[in-house]
């Protein structure tokens, strides 16, 4: 016969695996309250599971939310959102940590440009989005890394469908010179002022199998081009392992 103390466990187990679920499909780092209110559990007994959930390594809490922790056993690599999340989330707070500087991702799907995570660096704070990547991916490093990730075929459709509006002096409004720049700038993206005036942002690739995406961060403009460089060798090497976890063979040659 079932005792009442295997019920419990059993009950605690189902309503753990389901905190996983719903974490691992969020688009977004989920705060415990949300958790709460979409699983109808109580919110003291939601705290429960996931502190245990945190301690054991299965959930990793962000300032903004829960993502998926390290233990998780991936067994679609990128398929799931909270999985793509969780690794994104993971890479970004390397680089703010190690670059000090605020980091992005932006990924290319259904045919246009959108910002998928910030990780915010107190010293160098977030560029306020004044107008979104939609229509700014021309004047952006994380837009223009992404449109040079496409064939020309991609990138013409893109640019016939995005006026390249001029946002500063400094944007770059002429097509031609725009698709010589993503030709020939494909392993690293840089805007000078083109978007806001008083920051520069550099992006690099995130190259894996059905994933175009560009790790990104924002500069005050001061930076010399020598603090660039090194920044870019070291958002690279970090992009590089990104790609890895996302399933790529190696970075710069992905199956398809």
């Amino acid at each position: 016969m079932t005792t009442e103390h295997e019920h419990t466990l059993i009950a605690s187990v189902q309503r753990a695996l389901h905190l996983v679920d719903m974490v691992a499909n969020a688009t977004r780092p989920m705060p415990v309250k949300a958790l709460s209110q979409a699983s109808g559990l109580s919110l003291g007994t939601t705290y429960n599971i996931v502190r245990t959930l945190i301690h054991e390594g299965y959930f990793f809490n962000e300032p903004d939310g829960l993502v998926l922790g390290t233990r998780f056993p991936t067994l679609r690599p990128g398929h799931d959102e909270g999985v793509f999340l969780a690794r994104v989330r993971n890479t970004l707070r390397c680089v703010t940590e190690e670059l000090g500087a605020t980091a992005y991702l932006s990924r290319f799907s259904d045919g246009e440009a959108h910002i998928i995570d910030i990780v915010d660096a107190a010293p160098n704070p977030r560029v306020e989005l004044w107008v979104g990547i939609d229509n700014s991916a021309h004047a952006t490093a994380l837009g223009k890394q992404l449109l040079a990730e496409l064939d020309n075929e991609g990138r013409l459709d893109y640019l016939s469908r995005h006026p390249l509006a001029k946002l500063t002096r400094h944007t770059i409004s002429d097509r031609r010179i725009l698709l010589a720049q993503l030709e020939h700038h494909a392993d690293a993206a840089i805007d000078r002022e083109e978007y806001v005036i008083g920051y520069t942002c550099i992006a690099v690739p995130v190259r894996a199998p059905g994933v175009t995406a560009s790790i990104a961060v924002s500069l005050s403009s001061n930076m010399t081009s020598v603090d660039l460089d090194a920044m870019v060798r070291r958002m690279k090497t970090l992009a590089a392992k990104l790609s890895l976890q996302l399933g790529a063979d190696r970075f710069g040659q992905f199956t398809i």
